[in-house]
């Protein structure tokens, strides 16, 4: 557990939303990861070593050279249209759940997040870790934050992929999507990094390179529902509510919670020093039913969403 006694939450220079239509693409391509577009190819290896490499180098070389010329046309055609909203709200720790306020009176509850905690025992003793964690609980009387996002850059990809199929040109089609998804993840970054250094603020004078960046080497995580921390899809909900995203970016929720258009990013922001991702592995059915009970599910339903984990 963290010690809130020696610590002060960071106050945010704006709580609400604050929505970024039509961004340009151009400011993106800087924070792209290359890395995770070589494995959509079945090529395995960290950019840009993989260029170098004596086994795939030629086919990584042919293929980022081809990347970077759609890539070209992309932006200057502006054949997608990225969109963003991101939001802060007050927020406090209560029990396993995170409460989030309308405002700094903190009286009205707009939503309240139920996390997981891990059950697997950890080495060196340390702690059995929730996201609730790294919010101040409501009992220290520290006013926290939590933040959220949702990007898009998959706003174009369908009608550029339909050009290329209607050519028969698969390998273009397959390009354009790929690059889309990597546009998204880029202006996930792009967006945590003007939260840290403007919005939010906390790290106003963090000055890191790309490849800092998808090391992770800044202050604060941005878990997104669904993954090791968050395994829980039905979250999106939630966000998409306190983000009203699909008005503001375009991006819905499927039946099955997942995003679309496909190249489209959404998750939290915390801003704890301490902060960190982190699995929470198995569960037991005597924490389903906590959940269950928490979210108001009822147990067969928490137990389908939360199936990847059971023991």
């Amino acid at each position: 557990m963290l010690d809130w006694k020696n610590y002060l939450p960071p106050k945010p220079q704006m709580t609400g939303i604050k929505i970024f239509d039509d961004y340009p693409l151009a400011k993106l391509v800087d924070y792209i990861d290359w890395t995770p577009f070589f494995t959509t190819w079945g090529l395995t290896g960290k950019y840009p070593n993989i260029l170098e490499n004596p086994d795939m180098g030629a086919e990584a070389r042919k293929l980022f050279e081809d990347a970077k010329t759609l890539l070209n046309q992309i932006v200057e055609q502006k054949r997608f249209c990225a969109r963003a909203v991101i939001g802060i709200f007050p927020a406090n720790g209560v029990g396993e759940g995170t409460e989030i306020y309308a405002d700094e009176d903190r009286s009205e509850v707009l939503a309240t997040l139920h996390h997981l905690r891990q059950q697997t025992e950890q080495p060196f003793s340390r702690p059995n870790l929730s996201l609730g964690d790294f919010i101040a609980p409501k009992v220290t009387s520290l006013p926290d934050y939590i933040g959220a996002f949702a990007v898009t850059t998959g706003i174009g990809v369908l009608e550029l992929c339909a050009e290329y199929e209607k050519k028969q040109d698969d390998y273009n089609s397959i390009m354009a999507k790929a690059l889309a998804d990597r546009l998204a993840e880029a202006f996930a970054e792009c967006m945590h990094q003007h939260i840290r250094t403007a919005l939010w603020g906390y790290a106003s004078d963090e000055a890191l390179d790309n490849n800092a960046l998808i090391a992770e080497k800044y202050r604060g995580i941005r878990p997104a529902p669904g993954y090791p921390a968050c395994p829980d899809h039905n979250q999106k909900r939630i966000l998409f509510d306190l983000l009203n995203a699909t008005e503001n970016t375009g991006i819905s929720l499927t039946e099955s919670l997942a995003m679309f258009p496909a190249a489209s990013v959404s998750g939290w922001y915390y801003s704890h020093p301490d902060a960190r991702y982190f699995s929470i592995a198995r569960i037991g059915e005597d924490q389903v039913a906590d959940y269950a009970e928490r979210t108001g599910m009822n147990l067969e339903t928490a137990r389908r969403w939360l199936k990847p984990l059971l023991t």
